[in-house]
């Protein structure tokens, strides 16, 4: 039995407390702040109560394994979890509107042809079947395995099968997500819908990777799902389970630095110089927070993987509303901008800057426990901005843009609160509310995660920025792959 230092209580890092606790070992996580979940926040106000991080849950098979591995029993035994139907309502920039359904590839095919036209849902199954063949190659060395030592081999493969493309009498195959939306979809709002899941995660589509149509593929194989009560109620059922594993949680206390004795970690320092003796420490927080902690070489796994730094953020604005949620309201819809160029320019330009015209997603859950009563509707509007940008105007950019798809929607406010990137820093650490996207192949590993083990033995990281990124997914995984590695050593090469 060993005892182990957990630096923050993020999702990733409350994943690999419960598991190393059930390997036997004493887990202690310190928290800077009062709370635990990281990003996973819940604002609550005259009634209304809204997730000010991830609002829907993709793959909650990563969770579900979570609770049967500490506990044998179903992650539905603590909380509710409902798959959103229709998955998504889109409306693009010509006012044309579709529902897709959740988990059904022939039903979303049909939808878009209904939609858009034929053969607009035949080349989005297409897409979807050439997706999956890049999940099928990436799954494994990307999200279930520790990052391999030889990376550069993810790092220079493009995984996607793209259809060869003939242009000025040669032939090309599509390199990135823009590339392959104009030469396989060849429809502006296929294209809107295929770059609104890169977006989402502050990827740019005309640098991100091929193979970034796996987050589309993602949501349409697995479904998306709500948790009862909010995404908030899954951070309560993890943190419950790890105080039942006899987890010890110490909030708002700040670890000052990583001891580091003969090569090898030794413990943590606290605030005030306490000193806190550990075997293994296990940190999930941002690169630069380690860097700090413990200098630029612990952040460096055995193959040198640079860690990864993030350009993009959200802004927020919860609407608590008079009148209910009507029946039959999807609860997600986005909104897609009506200049692509102007949005990209200023996400990733020289200058970068909140977009005039964002794309928003509105999240309209139907959940009674959020509201004061049936005649009141708790609604979230969210867009991507960059880190360390503010957000003065951002409840009236989003408002003008999520009239398009509520109409009305001014005249039933009751009270608005915005959430800047600079809330998201103060929450999770990250520099200017930076938020990490998912591991990707190709590009030249720019969208690789450093690894889980570091250069200082016995010190790891979990959690959305280290391997195998942003998520919530992928932050559970991050979790189980720490704990393996530290049950089983560095010869762990994940789940069979």
């Amino acid at each position: 039995m060993a005892r182990i230092a957990v630096i923050g209580a993020g999702m990733g890092a409350m994943a690999a407390a419960a598991r190393l606790a059930v390997a036997g070992h004493r887990v202690a996580v310190y928290e800077r702040t009062g709370t635990y979940g990281g990003a996973v926040r819940r604002f609550e106000r005259d009634g209304f109560s809204f997730d000010t991080g991830p609002g829907l849950l993709p793959l909650p098979a990563v969770w579900r394994d979570l609770f049967v591995k500490t506990g044998r029993e179903p992650l539905e035994s603590r909380v509710e979890l409902v798959q959103v139907d229709p998955s998504s309502r889109h409306v693009f920039a010509d006012g044309t509107e579709v529902a897709l359904p959740n988990a059904s590839r022939a039903g979303v095919v049909a939808a878009l042809d209904e939609a858009l036209g034929r053969p607009a849902g035949q080349r989005w199954g297409d897409l979807l079947v050439r997706a999956r063949e890049a999940w099928d190659r990436t799954r494994r060395p990307l999200l279930e395995e520790p990052l391999w030592t030889d990376w550069r081999v993810l790092a220079e493969r493009e995984p996607y099968p793209a259809v060869p493309h003939k242009r000025l009498l040669r032939t090309r195959r599509a390199g990135t997500l823009a590339e392959v939306a104009a030469w396989e979809l060849r429809d502006l709002r296929l294209t809107a819908l295929l770059e609104s899941h890169a977006l989402a995660y502050g990827l740019d589509p005309r640098t991100a990777p091929a193979n970034a149509a796996v987050l589309p593929y993602m949501e349409h194989a697995f479904g998306m799902w709500y948790v009862r009560g909010g995404l908030r109620e899954l951070a309560r059922a993890v943190y419950e389970r790890c105080r039942e594993r006899r987890v010890e949680f110490r909030f708002d206390t700040e670890v000052t630095g990583i001891v580091e004795k003969d090569g090898r970690v030794a413990g943590v320092e606290l605030a005030g110089g306490e000193p806190a003796e550990a075997e293994f420490v296990v940190a999930g927080v941002t690169p630069g927070v380690l860097d700090r902690l413990a200098g630029d070489t612990a952040v460096r796994d055995a193959g040198g993987v640079p860690p990864q730094r993030g350009a993009a953020s959200r802004v927020t604005v919860l609407l608590a509303l008079r009148g209910g949620r009507p029946e039959g309201t999807a609860h997600r819809t986005v909104v897609h901008t009506r200049d692509r160029a102007g949005e990209l320019e200023a996400l990733f330009g020289a200058a970068p800057a909140a977009p005039a015209d964002p794309t928003v997603t509105i999240l309209r859950p139907g959940d009674p426990g959020l509201v004061p009563d049936a005649e009141h509707e708790a609604m979230t509007l969210t867009s991507v901005v960059p880190a360390g940008t503010g957000a003065e105007d951002g409840a009236e950019r989003l408002l003008a843009v999520a009239e398009r798809a509520v109409p009305g929607l001014r005249d039933r406010l009751l009270w608005h609160e915005v959430r800047t990137p600079a809330d998201v820093a103060a929450e999770t650490g990250a520099a200017g509310g930076a938020v990490p996207a998912p591991a990707l192949a190709a590009a030249d590993g720019r969208l690789l995660h450093a690894g889980n083990s570091t250069a200082l033995a016995g010190l790891f990281t979990a959690g959305g920025w280290s391997h195998p990124g942003g998520g919530l997914p992928h932050a559970g995984m991050s979790g189980a792959l720490v704990a393996g590695l530290v049950v089983e050593g560095p010869d762990f090469r994940g789940s069979q």
